[in-house]
């Protein structure tokens, strides 16, 4: 699909906006700046056990205060963009393949609120001008647990039985115009202290991944089918569990009058449901929904498990799967039968036509199907600083031929390598979630970036914040999925013999358009720039 633009109303400027974040006030320097002798840093972490009673929603509380130092500066090791709240360091040795899973992982961190982030345990949240919010999120919560009879007899910890701890998670749920809708809590269980083959058997739990969720899409806008979005209410605890799980038991539980006299650390609660937090806990879902749709005539196989299928004598219906959001297409009458089909088994929340999924904003119109990143490339913009950069044209400069003279050369013998103050894996990441979504535009330039990870310089960060700088002028570019549009496909593509000048090696490129041109879009081009013609 070509790229296509999208208007975007100029918001006005909130005072929030001009702050500058925690990170920046403390260091007195932006993100990317060189810094020898990195400060100690300090943050306060409410470490106060959480209560499943009343006590657990009273007024009372207590903190503890905890530091975390910055790591002194170690060659190929990077602090996280979000290091001063959770303390991660990744390892530029271990990311020389930097893959979906670690530009998914950046890109929570940027959807993580810097300046306003997720309170941490429940005192903090009593701290908060929201507590009343997630006070009523705290109780929700309970009563999932209680209507799902999750948490079984309490009894004395069986002797080779190694509890799991517990704790809770807080999270604000955001539409695709990043506003908060509604406050979550989770009562998940600490599953890091599980044993392989003792406490669980297998943890592999299938999920749709952005192409296919693409391709979807496509076809709906294709054939004009309807797209509806339906949620799982605590999903994870329809799961029955293949084996026995025992939990500490939380604060607030009382204890049984027959285990009165014993200490309460001897004793554990036997969980009958699958919980948050439990390795096999995504696993058991799984099968639990695909159980359930195979019954109903669905039909699914091994190289898409989650797209269910069901044909009807009038039409058919498709049931995309990504843990606990569903994504329903098809005919209206069939997206009617398969709604009150999966509401009779469970509780489900009805979120109508899908506009926001895996972090892509979905626009429907007349026209066809858009679907762009534009809230996501402001983050990542404000949270590399780059928000009041000079827009460029184009995502990289041009390569030299001349090994001496490309900007994009490994480095030098002498070169210094860029220290963990430096997010050059945290850029990459974050760009390489965009490029694989809804901007092949910058896949080259990222592409070429991220061969460099293990040990960046100057100059590739200068190629980063170029890229920074393009999306900058370009943050309206989505992809356009015209309807009744023609099945047949036209592919380009694009190839140089040994055009990386370094290691001689040849370099291509090629994917496939709709026959339909855009009269909004973007000029057709590759991802170096140059203008695309047919094949």
């Amino acid at each position: 699909m070509p790229l296509a633009r999208i208007e975007i109303p100029h918001e006005r400027a909130k005072a929030d906006d001009t702050r500058e974040s925690k990170t920046r006030l403390k260091r007195g320097r932006p993100v990317g700046s060189k810094d020898k002798n990195p400060r100690k840093r300090k943050e306060v972490e409410k470490h106060d056990d959480p209560k499943i009673t009343e006590s657990i929603l009273g007024e009372t509380s207590h903190e503890a205060n905890e530091n975390i130092e910055l790591p002194e500066s170690e060659e190929n090791h990077e602090i996280s963009i979000n290091y001063i709240h959770n303390g991660k360091i990744w390892n530029r040795n271990e990311m020389d393949d930097v893959d979906e899973f670690f530009s998914y992982l950046v890109s929570n961190e940027i959807n993580e609120e810097n300046e306003d982030p997720e309170p941490k345990s429940v005192s903090e949240c009593q701290k908060r001008h929201d507590w009343e919010n997630w006070k009523n999120a705290i109780q929700v919560e309970l009563d999932s647990l209680n209507k799902r009879e999750v948490f079984g007899p309490i009894v004395v910890i069986p002797k080779s039985v190694k509890p799991v701890g517990y704790k809770w998670v807080f999270v604000r749920k955001r539409n695709e115009n990043n506003e908060i809708m509604r406050h979550k809590a989770r009562l998940v269980a600490q599953g890091f202290s599980q044993r392989p083959g003792i406490d669980y058997e297998e943890t592999y739990s299938p999920v749709m991944d952005a192409i296919t969720f693409r391709f979807l899409m496509s076809l709906a806008a294709s054939e004009n089918l309807e797209m509806r979005l339906m949620d799982v209410v605590t999903a994870y605890l329809y799961g029955s569990l293949d084996t026995d799980i025992y939990m500490r038991i939380p604060e607030g539980f009382k204890m049984p009058e027959a285990l009165s006299s014993k200490p309460r650390e001897l004793c554990a609660i036997k969980l009958q449901r699958s919980l948050y937090g439990l390795k096999q806990s995504g696993r058991m879902w799984y099968n639990r929904l695909s159980e359930h749709l195979i019954k109903k005539g669905y039909i699914n196989n091994p190289i898409c498990p989650c797209v269910f299928i069901k044909k009807t004598s009038s039409g058919f219906v498709i049931i995309a799967v990504y843990v606990d959001d569903l994504n329903i297409i098809g005919t209206h009458e069939e997206i009617h039968e398969a709604t009150n089909y999966l509401k009779g088994e469970f509780e489900m929340k009805d979120l109508g036509q899908t506009k926001f999924c895996l972090g892509l904003q979905i626009e429907h119109s007349e026209k066809g199907i858009f679907v762009h990143q534009s809230t996501y490339t402001k983050r990542v913009l404000k949270r590399f600083y780059m928000d009041k950069s000079t827009p460029l044209s184009t995502p990289m400069v041009v390569r030299s031929l001349n090994v001496e003279k490309d900007p994009f050369r490994p480095p030098e013998e002498n070169e210094k390598i860029l220290g963990p103050e430096v997010p050059y894996l945290s850029a990459i990441g974050a760009l390489m979630y965009l490029a694989n979504c809804t901007r092949p535009d910058i896949s080259f330039a990222i592409n070429l970036l991220a061969r460099f990870s293990s040990s960046p310089t100057q100059r590739h960060w200068n190629g980063v914040k170029h890229v920074l700088r393009y999306l900058q002028g370009t943050i309206d570019l989505g992809l356009f999925y015209p309807k009744n549009a023609d099945d047949q496909m036209i592919g380009f593509a694009d190839a140089g013999y040994l055009s990386d000048p370094h290691k001689a090696r040849s370099q291509t490129g090629m994917f496939s358009l709709s026959e339909e041109p855009l009269s909004h879009g973007a000029p057709e081009t590759n991802s170096r720039g140059h203008l695309l013609k047919p094949c």
